[in-house]
Protein backbone atom coordinates (compact mmCIF):
# COMPACT_ATOMS: atom_id res chain seq x y z
CA UNK A 1 0.00 0.00 0.00
CA UNK A 2 2.93 2.33 0.66
CA UNK A 3 4.03 2.01 -2.96
CA UNK A 4 0.51 2.83 -4.15
CA UNK A 5 0.37 5.87 -1.87
CA UNK A 6 3.76 7.07 -3.08
CA UNK A 7 2.72 6.66 -6.72
CA UNK A 8 -0.61 8.43 -6.16
CA UNK A 9 0.92 11.38 -4.33
CA UNK A 10 3.51 11.68 -7.10
CA UNK A 11 0.62 11.86 -9.57
CA UNK A 12 -1.07 14.43 -7.37
CA UNK A 13 1.98 16.70 -7.39
CA UNK A 14 2.08 16.51 -11.19
CA UNK A 15 -1.69 16.79 -11.70
CA UNK A 16 -2.52 19.94 -13.68
CA UNK A 17 -6.08 20.33 -12.50
CA UNK A 18 -5.01 19.99 -8.86
CA UNK A 19 -2.73 22.99 -9.31
CA UNK A 20 -5.40 24.87 -11.25
CA UNK A 21 -7.76 24.26 -8.33
CA UNK A 22 -5.12 25.38 -5.83
CA UNK A 23 -4.43 28.57 -7.79
CA UNK A 24 -8.15 29.26 -8.14
CA UNK A 25 -8.71 28.92 -4.39
CA UNK A 26 -5.69 31.14 -3.62
CA UNK A 27 -6.89 33.84 -6.02
CA UNK A 28 -10.40 33.66 -4.55
CA UNK A 29 -8.97 33.99 -1.04
CA UNK A 30 -7.16 37.18 -2.00
CA UNK A 31 -9.94 38.56 -4.23
CA UNK A 32 -12.78 38.09 -1.74
CA UNK A 33 -10.73 39.61 1.07
CA UNK A 34 -9.69 42.63 -0.98
CA UNK A 35 -13.29 43.16 -2.15
CA UNK A 36 -14.48 43.23 1.47
CA UNK A 37 -11.78 45.79 2.26
CA UNK A 38 -12.84 47.93 -0.72
CA UNK A 39 -16.43 47.81 0.56
CA UNK A 40 -15.30 49.16 3.94
CA UNK A 41 -13.66 52.15 2.24
CA UNK A 42 -16.29 52.76 -0.40
CA UNK A 43 -19.39 52.50 1.77
CA UNK A 44 -17.88 53.37 5.14
CA UNK A 45 -19.10 50.17 6.77
CA UNK A 46 -17.26 47.94 9.18
CA UNK A 47 -16.45 44.47 7.86
CA UNK A 48 -14.41 42.13 10.01
CA UNK A 49 -12.17 39.32 8.78
CA UNK A 50 -14.65 36.66 9.84
CA UNK A 51 -17.42 38.15 7.68
CA UNK A 52 -17.73 35.77 4.75
CA UNK A 53 -14.35 34.17 5.51
CA UNK A 54 -15.74 30.62 5.47
CA UNK A 55 -17.58 31.00 2.16
CA UNK A 56 -14.65 29.08 0.72
CA UNK A 57 -16.38 25.91 1.93
CA UNK A 58 -18.74 26.06 -1.05
CA UNK A 59 -15.94 26.65 -3.56
CA UNK A 60 -13.79 23.91 -2.05
CA UNK A 61 -16.34 21.09 -2.38
CA UNK A 62 -17.07 22.04 -6.00
CA UNK A 63 -13.36 22.10 -6.88
CA UNK A 64 -12.88 18.81 -5.04
CA UNK A 65 -15.72 17.16 -6.98
CA UNK A 66 -14.07 18.05 -10.29
CA UNK A 67 -10.60 17.01 -9.09
CA UNK A 68 -11.73 13.61 -7.77
CA UNK A 69 -13.66 12.77 -10.92
CA UNK A 70 -10.73 13.65 -13.20
CA UNK A 71 -7.99 12.18 -11.00
CA UNK A 72 -9.63 8.80 -10.49
CA UNK A 73 -11.36 8.80 -13.89
CA UNK A 74 -7.96 9.06 -15.56
CA UNK A 75 -6.90 5.83 -13.83
CA UNK A 76 -9.78 4.04 -15.54
CA UNK A 77 -9.31 5.67 -18.95
CA UNK A 78 -5.57 4.93 -18.92
CA UNK A 79 -6.07 1.36 -17.68
CA UNK A 80 -3.99 2.09 -14.57
CA UNK A 81 -6.40 0.43 -12.12
CA UNK A 82 -6.55 -2.78 -14.15
CA UNK A 83 -2.75 -2.84 -14.42
CA UNK A 84 -2.40 -2.38 -10.65
CA UNK A 85 -4.61 -5.40 -10.05
CA UNK A 86 -2.73 -7.48 -12.63
CA UNK A 87 0.62 -6.89 -10.89
CA UNK A 88 -0.84 -8.01 -7.57
CA UNK A 89 -2.16 -4.98 -5.71
CA UNK A 90 -5.30 -5.58 -3.65
CA UNK A 91 -8.50 -3.83 -4.67
CA UNK A 92 -8.96 -2.59 -1.10
CA UNK A 93 -5.53 -0.95 -1.16
CA UNK A 94 -6.22 0.67 -4.54
CA UNK A 95 -9.54 2.06 -3.31
CA UNK A 96 -8.19 3.37 0.00
CA UNK A 97 -5.11 5.00 -1.52
CA UNK A 98 -7.33 6.91 -3.96
CA UNK A 99 -9.52 7.96 -1.03
CA UNK A 100 -6.54 9.16 1.00
CA UNK A 101 -5.20 11.20 -1.90
CA UNK A 102 -8.62 12.81 -2.42
CA UNK A 103 -8.82 13.67 1.29
CA UNK A 104 -5.33 15.17 1.19
CA UNK A 105 -6.23 17.15 -1.93
CA UNK A 106 -9.40 18.40 -0.23
CA UNK A 107 -7.41 19.61 2.78
CA UNK A 108 -4.86 21.35 0.57
CA UNK A 109 -7.60 23.00 -1.50
CA UNK A 110 -9.05 24.49 1.69
CA UNK A 111 -5.62 25.59 2.93
CA UNK A 112 -4.92 27.20 -0.45
CA UNK A 113 -7.75 29.64 0.31
CA UNK A 114 -7.16 30.07 4.04
CA UNK A 115 -3.48 31.03 3.98
CA UNK A 116 -3.65 33.84 1.35
CA UNK A 117 -6.90 35.12 2.87
CA UNK A 118 -5.21 35.42 6.27
CA UNK A 119 -2.01 36.94 4.89
CA UNK A 120 -3.96 39.63 3.05
CA UNK A 121 -6.93 39.91 5.41
CA UNK A 122 -5.23 40.47 8.76
CA UNK A 123 -3.35 43.64 7.65
CA UNK A 124 -6.43 45.00 5.83
CA UNK A 125 -9.32 43.96 8.10
CA UNK A 126 -7.68 43.04 11.38
CA UNK A 127 -7.96 39.73 13.19
CA UNK A 128 -11.14 37.70 13.75
CA UNK A 129 -13.66 39.38 16.03
CA UNK A 130 -15.55 36.24 17.04
CA UNK A 131 -14.09 33.92 19.64
CA UNK A 132 -11.09 31.94 18.40
CA UNK A 133 -12.82 28.79 19.65
CA UNK A 134 -15.63 29.34 17.15
CA UNK A 135 -13.12 29.85 14.33
CA UNK A 136 -11.23 26.67 15.20
CA UNK A 137 -14.41 24.60 15.60
CA UNK A 138 -15.71 25.83 12.25
CA UNK A 139 -12.41 25.02 10.55
CA UNK A 140 -12.32 21.57 12.18
CA UNK A 141 -15.88 20.79 11.07
CA UNK A 142 -15.01 21.88 7.53
CA UNK A 143 -12.04 19.53 7.37
CA UNK A 144 -14.07 16.61 8.74
CA UNK A 145 -16.86 17.44 6.26
CA UNK A 146 -14.24 17.39 3.49
CA UNK A 147 -13.50 13.77 4.41
CA UNK A 148 -17.18 12.91 3.92
CA UNK A 149 -17.30 14.62 0.52
CA UNK A 150 -14.03 12.91 -0.48
CA UNK A 151 -15.50 9.53 0.43
CA UNK A 152 -18.62 10.22 -1.64
CA UNK A 153 -16.65 11.41 -4.69
CA UNK A 154 -14.25 8.48 -4.41
CA UNK A 155 -17.14 6.01 -4.27
CA UNK A 156 -18.74 7.56 -7.36
CA UNK A 157 -15.45 7.57 -9.26
CA UNK A 158 -14.36 4.06 -8.30
CA UNK A 159 -17.68 2.51 -9.32
CA UNK A 160 -17.81 4.13 -12.78
CA UNK A 161 -15.39 3.54 -15.62
CA UNK A 162 -16.46 6.52 -17.72
CA UNK A 163 -14.59 9.72 -16.89
CA UNK A 164 -17.41 11.79 -18.37
CA UNK A 165 -20.06 9.99 -16.30
CA UNK A 166 -17.98 10.36 -13.14
CA UNK A 167 -17.59 14.11 -13.71
CA UNK A 168 -21.28 14.66 -14.47
CA UNK A 169 -22.50 12.65 -11.48
CA UNK A 170 -20.02 14.20 -9.04
CA UNK A 171 -20.47 17.81 -10.12
CA UNK A 172 -24.25 17.63 -10.43
CA UNK A 173 -24.37 15.71 -7.16
CA UNK A 174 -22.54 18.39 -5.22
CA UNK A 175 -24.76 21.13 -6.66
CA UNK A 176 -27.87 19.13 -5.72
CA UNK A 177 -26.56 18.68 -2.17
CA UNK A 178 -25.79 22.39 -1.86
CA UNK A 179 -29.22 23.31 -3.26
CA UNK A 180 -30.86 21.04 -0.70
CA UNK A 181 -28.82 22.74 2.01
CA UNK A 182 -29.90 26.22 0.86
CA UNK A 183 -33.54 25.10 0.63
CA UNK A 184 -33.62 23.54 4.09
CA UNK A 185 -31.89 26.59 5.60
CA UNK A 186 -34.47 28.89 4.01
CA UNK A 187 -37.38 26.79 5.30
CA UNK A 188 -35.99 26.62 8.83
CA UNK A 189 -35.45 30.39 8.85
CA UNK A 190 -39.12 31.06 8.15
CA UNK A 191 -40.71 32.86 11.15
CA UNK A 192 -43.61 31.21 12.93
CA UNK A 193 -45.77 34.33 12.52
CA UNK A 194 -45.71 37.53 10.51
CA UNK A 195 -45.42 40.53 12.83
CA UNK A 196 -48.19 43.11 13.03
CA UNK A 197 -47.57 46.26 11.05
CA UNK A 198 -49.31 49.43 9.93
CA UNK A 199 -49.20 51.66 6.89
CA UNK A 200 -50.89 54.79 5.62
CA UNK A 201 -53.38 54.91 2.73
CA UNK A 202 -54.86 58.25 1.67
CA UNK A 203 -53.93 59.75 5.01
CA UNK A 204 -55.52 56.94 7.01
CA UNK A 205 -53.61 54.46 9.15
CA UNK A 206 -54.26 50.82 8.34
CA UNK A 207 -53.20 48.20 10.88
CA UNK A 208 -52.58 44.56 10.07
CA UNK A 209 -52.49 42.11 12.94
CA UNK A 210 -49.89 39.40 13.26
CA UNK A 211 -50.80 36.19 11.46
CA UNK A 212 -49.42 32.66 11.18
CA UNK A 213 -46.81 32.04 8.49
CA UNK A 214 -48.08 29.23 6.21
CA UNK A 215 -44.50 28.38 5.23
CA UNK A 216 -43.35 27.82 8.82
CA UNK A 217 -42.33 24.24 9.56
CA UNK A 218 -43.23 22.90 12.99
CA UNK A 219 -43.63 19.68 14.92
CA UNK A 220 -42.10 16.42 13.73
CA UNK A 221 -41.43 17.79 10.26
CA UNK A 222 -39.24 20.50 11.77
CA UNK A 223 -37.31 17.87 13.75
CA UNK A 224 -36.66 15.97 10.51
CA UNK A 225 -35.50 19.13 8.73
CA UNK A 226 -33.20 20.05 11.62
CA UNK A 227 -31.69 16.56 11.57
CA UNK A 228 -31.08 16.75 7.82
CA UNK A 229 -29.64 20.24 8.28
CA UNK A 230 -27.02 18.76 10.61
CA UNK A 231 -26.57 15.45 8.79
CA UNK A 232 -26.38 16.04 5.03
CA UNK A 233 -22.94 17.17 3.83
CA UNK A 234 -24.48 19.79 1.52
CA UNK A 235 -26.37 21.26 4.47
CA UNK A 236 -23.19 21.23 6.54
CA UNK A 237 -21.36 23.10 3.78
CA UNK A 238 -24.06 25.80 3.74
CA UNK A 239 -24.07 26.08 7.55
CA UNK A 240 -20.30 26.19 7.87
CA UNK A 241 -19.96 28.79 5.11
CA UNK A 242 -22.07 31.02 7.38
CA UNK A 243 -20.09 29.97 10.47
CA UNK A 244 -23.12 28.23 12.03
CA UNK A 245 -21.77 25.57 14.38
CA UNK A 246 -24.32 24.97 17.16
CA UNK A 247 -23.53 21.24 17.33
CA UNK A 248 -19.94 20.74 16.11
CA UNK A 249 -19.60 17.30 17.69
CA UNK A 250 -22.79 16.02 16.07
CA UNK A 251 -21.85 17.49 12.70
CA UNK A 252 -18.42 15.88 12.79
CA UNK A 253 -19.83 12.53 13.89
CA UNK A 254 -22.35 12.65 11.04
CA UNK A 255 -19.54 13.38 8.59
CA UNK A 256 -17.52 10.46 9.91
CA UNK A 257 -20.56 8.18 9.60
CA UNK A 258 -21.19 9.30 6.02
CA UNK A 259 -17.52 8.79 5.12
CA UNK A 260 -17.50 5.32 6.69
CA UNK A 261 -20.77 4.30 5.00
CA UNK A 262 -19.70 5.59 1.57
CA UNK A 263 -16.30 3.92 1.86
CA UNK A 264 -17.74 0.62 3.07
CA UNK A 265 -20.39 0.54 0.35
CA UNK A 266 -17.88 1.56 -2.31
CA UNK A 267 -15.37 -1.10 -1.23
CA UNK A 268 -17.95 -3.87 -1.29
CA UNK A 269 -19.06 -3.03 -4.83
CA UNK A 270 -15.55 -2.33 -6.11
CA UNK A 271 -14.35 -5.75 -4.98
CA UNK A 272 -17.08 -7.33 -7.08
CA UNK A 273 -16.73 -4.97 -10.03
CA UNK A 274 -15.83 -6.43 -13.40
CA UNK A 275 -13.03 -4.24 -14.73
CA UNK A 276 -13.10 -4.23 -18.51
Amino acid sequence: MNRLLSANFTRLIKDKFFWIGMIFMSVMGIYMTVMRYISTKEYGIHISLDTGFFNYTLYAVIVLSVFASLFIGTEYSDGTIRNKIIIGHKRTDIYLTNLLVCIAAGFLICIAYIVPALIVGIPLLGFFEVEIQTILLTALCIFVMTIAFSAIFTMIAMLNQSKAAIAVISILGVFVLLFIGIYIQARLNEPETYDAYSYTVNGENVSVESEPNPYYIGGTKRDVYEFLYDFLPGCQAVKLSNMIVPNPINMSLYSVCIAAAATGFGLILFRKKDLK
